[in-house]
């Protein structure tokens, strides 16, 4: 299977929310949304770790991530000032199957942050990948910006391609562009289109926006086809490409400035100076 060299996606300027400068009042920002841009963690985590006592606003302990910060706070996580917001840095990695989309997992199985180099910095996923699933995975160093591409307001396309057993009606996966219900939960339109069938097998590639929980594998399971291979070929203007199973590559600072639109680190860094 030819997955074919990196070309980033000619596409539309990404939303608003990532494309331009965000409004800020002079209350500040959000402290969560301030550790996160500091490359420590993603957002969800610096909530966490403000409800474990572990973040101090001018000498008081933070019990609540509904706080507001600006340049004149002194603010301190686990005793220790915010480093500076590095720069904007994102890579394409090939995440094979068998590794957990986790920093560490409790019952002990690899995580794909265990096989990273060394020398990188923190990194954090956009999005997951199952245990079973394979393919393009972007990593960055900036918890907001995580966050943002996570969004299905972004208008991106995730694309996979997906080897189910069965023979695919087309008829029936043409239907899958209006929607579908399953126990309850709606999923969004998907593209579907059959690739090839071989014997019992198929191959097809999908695209969709939204991307919930293991979406692609119940709702093809849900229509008698259950997936036993999948793999990411696509996220927004990013391509697997040519990517070898396990490879990281970081993504050049002028496609990152063409595709996201961004003044990369930092129209906000003055918004808040570490002390």
């Amino acid at each position: 299977m030819i997955l074919g060299s990196f070309q980033p996606l000619t596409m539309p300027p990404v939303i608003k929310t990532i494309q331009e400068k965000e409004t800020r009042t002079p209350s500040g920002e959000r402290i969560a949304k301030v550790i996160a841009r500091a490359g420590m963690c993603s957002r969800r985590d610096a909530e966490r770790w403000i409800s474990e006592g572990r973040v101090k606003i001018d000498g008081n302990i933070l019990s609540s991530p509904a706080v507001t910060v600006n340049s004149t706070n002194k603010i301190l996580v686990d005793g220790k000032p915010l480093p500076e917001p590095p720069t904007t840095r994102l890579w394409r990695y090939y995440k094979p199957q068998g590794l957990l989309t986790t920093h560490r997992d409790p019952q002990g199985r690899p995580t794909l942050f265990e096989k990273l180099p060394q020398n990188l910095p923190r990194l954090i996923s956009i999005g997951r990948l199952d245990l079973n699933s394979e393919g393009l995975l972007l990593m960055t160093n900036d918890g907001e910006l995580a966050r943002k591409l996570e969004l299905p307001s972004t208008g991106w396309q995730r694309r996979y391609r997906a080897r189910v057993h069965g023979y695919v009606d087309s008829k029936i996966l043409d239907k899958l562009k209006e929607g579908t219900t399953i126990d309850g939960v709606k999923y969004g339109s998907i593209k579907a289109v059959i690739d090839r069938q071989q014997n019992s097998n198929a191959w097809i590639t999908l695209s969709l926006e939204e991307g919930k929980y293991r979406e692609v594998r119940k709702v093809m399971q849900h229509l008698g086809w259950p997936v036993n291979r999948l793999i990411r070929i696509a996220y927004g203007p990013f391509q697997l490409g040519n990517l070898t199973k396990g490879a990281l590559i970081e993504v050049k600072q002028k496609v990152l400035r063409e595709q996201l639109g961004l003044e990369l680190k930092r129209e906000n860094s003055g918004a808040h100076r570490r002390r």
